[in-house]
């Protein structure tokens, strides 16, 4: 997915605003996942974001999108972000986050998403890094439901 940074998603230094970056992150992790289990999503978590550097207006927003893993009706979805100099054509990255989103029907109610098959030792390490992520967020609730 490609955003044009424009004044309207600015600050008034002209540095894209962070919320509108979340947005679009959550716009392209969610066609990930749809495109991945063919149903409507909705984001459950997001699990890590990092803003790197600012992006001016100006500058296009690329984000590349992967589902990692699937957990049964959920699914991690990583996405990296680079910011692109129009004129120059050169691009730093700028944000990184995993999300997580669940595939719902037209009620809204959960269901069963195809599994990932890694293949390549990219996709295996992602899909490794995907369950100790979803381990540690698992611990993480259980710890906060604690008196």
């Amino acid at each position: 997915m490609v955003e044009l940074v424009l004044p309207n998603d600015a600050n008034p230094l002209n540095v894209l605003l962070g919320g509108r970056l979340m947005h679009w992150i959550d716009l392209a992790g969610g066609l990930a996942a749809h495109r991945h289990s063919r149903s409507l999503v909705v984001t459950a978590s997001t699990d890590h974001l990092d803003f790197l550097t600012p992006v001016r207006v100006g500058e296009f927003v690329i984000f590349k999108s992967s589902v990692n893993r699937v957990f049964t009706t959920s699914m991690e979805v990583g996405i990296k972000v680079w910011a692109e100099n129009y004129f120059t054509r050169e691009s730093r990255h700028v944000s990184s986050a995993y999300l997580t989103y669940v595939a719902v029907d037209c009620q809204g109610r959960k269901h069963q998403v195809p599994p990932v098959l890694p293949e390549t030792p990219e996709q295996i390490r992602r899909y490794e890094d995907a369950g100790r992520r979803r381990t540690i967020r698992h611990a993480e609730a259980e710890r906060k439901q604690r008196p």
